[in-house]
C-alpha cells in the first residue's frame, strides 16, 4: 500500500496518472490520508491536554471550560501550540521545569481568572 506523506510526492503521482478520473481519485485519497494523520495526532494530544486541564482546574479552582480558556490563552500569548503547553504543564510535577515564558503567562492567566471571579 502506498503512503504519500508530502505534497511533493503526491504531485509526482498526480502527474503520472494517465486518466483525469484516476488523478482525482488519487488526490482525494491523499487528502484523506493527510486528514487521517492529523486526526491521529489530535487524538494523541487530547489526553495530555485533558490532563493539563484537570491540573488547572485543581490549581485555580475553576470549571473545565475556564481551564480550557486559560490554556488557550497561555498558548496564544506564548505562541506555542496548545498541546506543547499542556505537555510542559503535565511534565512539571515530574521534575521538568516549565519554560519561563509559559510559567509567566500561566501566572498571568491565573491572576486574570481570579480577577474575573472577584467581580
Amino acid at each position: 500500500m502506498y503512503q504519500a506523506k508530502t505534497p511533493h510526492v503526491a504531485k509526482g503521482i498526480l502527474q503520472a496518472a494517465p486518466l483525469p478520473a484516476d488523478a482525482l481519485l488519487i488526490a482525494e485519497i491523499l487528502e484523506l490520508r493527510v486528514e487521517n494523520e492529523q486526526l491521529v495526532q489530535a487524538l494523541a494530544s487530547r489526553a495530555v491536554i485533558d490532563q493539563a486541564r484537570g491540573m488547572v482546574m485543581a490549581l485555580a479552582p475553576c470549571s473545565s471550560e475556564r481551564a480550557w480558556d486559560l490554556l488557550v490563552d497561555v498558548s496564544q500569548h506564548c505562541n506555542v501550540k496548545l498541546r506543547d503547553v499542556a505537555a510542559a504543564l503535565v511534565a512539571s510535577p515530574n521534575g521538568v521545569t516549565l519554560p519561563e515564558q509559559i510559567r509567566r503567562e500561566l501566572r498571568g492567566a491565573m491572576r486574570r481568572l481570579h480577577a474575573v471571579d472577584r467581580r
